[in-house]
């Protein structure tokens, strides 16, 4: 039984730093793409982040370059999204995803196979 599990949430200032993690288990890691997506209120589900199995290449939405940082631990089955100088428009669940797929379809949902339960990020102003 695959299971991502995601920590690390809460409510922070802005300008604050944020670290999420998502610990995996009843899958092969190092097979896996895994993803950080994000959902807010009444808007659609977006693309955060992305590394690929060797953790050799990673990719940042647009929206949030520069601030955020994929990483993963294989030998702790773990990926890894760091929050710095959060902003209100910041605020969703954040989830996480493990896509056994190519790395050219990295942004899209529909791609990743298993997904986690979710961890609230508010950001107050």
């Amino acid at each position: 039984q695959v299971q991502l599990v995601e920590s690390g949430g809460g409510l922070v200032q802005a300008g604050d730093s944020l670290s999420l993690a998502c610990k995996a288990s009843g899958l092969t890691f190092g097979r896996y793409v895994m993803g950080w997506f994000r959902q807010a209120p009444g808007k659609e589900r977006e693309f955060v982040a992305a590394i690929a199995r060797s953790g050799a290449n990673t990719n940042i939405a647009d929206s949030v370059k520069g601030r955020f940082t994929i990483s993963r631990d294989s030998a702790k089955n773990t990926v890894y999204l760091q929050m710095n100088s959060l902003k209100p428009e910041d605020t969703a669940v954040y989830y996480c995803a493990a896509g056994f797929t190519g790395w050219q379809d990295k942004v899209s949902g529909v791609s990743y196979d298993y997904w986690g339960q979710g961890t609230q990020v508010t950001v107050s102003s």
